[in-house]
């Protein structure tokens, strides 16, 4: 791709995610119906910023952020043969939301939308992953089977590959298990730049139609002393993960990129209790088992049984 493409693909990207930003954020606020986000803009020495949005103690959301940013500059040489481009000049806009929900019946999502230039090289990467700390099964199911309908209206073979990628990457060695209930997770899909972007923006676009309808039913479920403490012992397993294994994480590190919108996706509260374990047979150890073990939720029976 000469570059001349690149630069409209940049300049087309920053336009999408800032537009989509726009858009989940209302979407966000309609669905916590009390609080709202508030915003950010900070510049990155060296080149670029962001725009971040918070928003915090709502109704529903007990943590919400929904962030862009576009930077560039030079990259420490050692970080910039970690990456698949080639060289120390770089080029990387995207847009990254997690939501930390306050009902442990209503699951945490994250989804991340980008594109990277570095050298020669371009590359989209992305994708959305559900992490709930009490597992419906019909929850899971409508996750997937959105992500799969936008796949499939670009290649029946996106799917398949892109689920499994996500379980590979959303996984705690150290656990011996997955975060949540895996999505779709894209890297370098090595082909033609203009019909990858036409896929990031379906995927983007299919975000809130995944995730709503899962809040908009568990929100007001009633729930214990007991499930908020499981709730944030398991959020404890998300730290562990975005500060040991996330790429996107490291990567706003070695960039230098404005922390606070870094480490936005962290929790407002969690637990570490030691050795803490479910009874076994508890709706909490059926979660754990499903951890253990991924499932083709897309494919899961219609009839499944409701919890």
């Amino acid at each position: 791709m000469t570059k001349v493409d690149v630069e409209s693909v940049k300049a087309r990207m920053t336009a999408f995610i800032q537009s989509l930003q726009d858009d989940i954020c209302a979407g966000l606020e309609r669905l916590d119906g009390q609080a709202r986000f508030r915003e950010d803009a900070w510049e990155r020495p060296g080149g670029g910023g962001g725009r971040t949005r918070v928003l915090e103690d709502g109704a529903v959301l007990e943590k919400a952020g929904v962030n862009t940013s576009v930077v560039y500059g030079e990259l420490e040489e050692q970080f910039a043969r970690k990456l698949q481009g080639e060289g120390r000049t770089f080029w990387a806009g995207g847009m990254s939301l997690v939501l930390h929900p306050r009902n442990p019946h209503v699951p945490t999502v994250h989804a991340n939308y980008r594109f990277i230039h570095q050298g020669g090289k371009a590359w989209f990467g992305g994708g959305a992953d559900l992490t709930p700390y009490y597992l419906y099964e019909e929850d899971a199911a409508h996750f997937h089977r959105v992500h799969k309908a936008a796949c499939d209206r670009h290649d029946p073979a996106f799917y398949p590959r892109f689920k499994s990628a996500c379980d590979q990457y959303f996984f705690l060695r150290h656990r011996d298990e997955s975060r949540g209930v895996g999505g779709i997770f894209f890297e370098n899909m090595g082909g033609d730049l203009e019909r990858e972007f036409a896929f990031v923006q379906d995927c983007g676009r299919a975000f809130l139609d995944a995730y709503l309808p899962i809040a908009e039913r568990r929100k007001d479920v009633p729930y214990s002393d007991a499930q908020r403490l499981w709730q944030e012992v398991r959020r404890g397993r998300y730290v562990e993960f975005n500060l040991v294994y996330d790429r996107g994480t490291v990567f706003g590190l070695e960039t230098r990129g404005r922390v606070e919108s870094i480490l936005m996706s962290l929790p407002p509260q969690t637990r570490w209790r030691y050795d803490f374990q479910p009874e076994p047979g508890s709706w909490e150890a059926r979660l754990v088992d499903v951890l253990r073990q991924p499932r083709d939720w897309a494919a899961l029976d219609e009839g499944a049984r409701k919890a």
